[in-house]
């Protein structure tokens, strides 16, 4: 075989070391860019996380308040907090007015009514997710 021209051999000296390091500068820079958007959606999937957290702790509040039929229309009935600074809910139910329920079979017009209230409540979760829901409901009874 025929050697190359020493100068053709001493122009391609370098050429294959700087298109190696080009290629893995090249290869760095998606590997950063890659790991960068991992850790962004895993932040982003433990914010949801902690979100519906929160969402739940509100829940929680209202399905006290309901559960423990401790409500009047004199003052507002409250479940307190709990003092935990990563799962903790609140609610407040407060009476709104009432309503006369027809008459029925049973009974006559006048003689029942539906008391309306309204429960708010606020959760929190972890790194400060908040969650506030307001639900309405009614309860029959003797009118007053």
């Amino acid at each position: 075989m025929a050697q190359p021209p020493s100068s053709l051999r001493a122009a391609q000296r370098g050429a294959t070391l700087i298109v190696g390091l080009v290629l893995l500068l090249v290869l760095t820079v998606v590997g950063v860019s890659g790991m960068n958007t991992a850790t962004m959606q895993i932040t982003m999937a433990a914010n949801t996380q902690f979100q519906e957290d929160a969402f739940q702790q509100t829940e929680d509040a209202v399905d006290i308040a309901l559960g423990t039929r401790d409500y009047s229309t004199d003052t507002p009935h409250i479940v307190d907090w709990t003092g935990d600074p990563d799962y903790d809910r609140r609610a407040v139910t407060t009476y709104r007015w009432n309503t006369p329920v027809p008459a029925g079979r049973a009974f006559s017009l006048g003689e029942f009514d539906a008391f309306h209230f309204d429960v708010q409540s606020v959760g929190r979760g972890p790194r400060n997710a908040t969650s506030q829901t307001t639900q309405s409901f009614y309860v029959v009874g003797r009118a007053l």
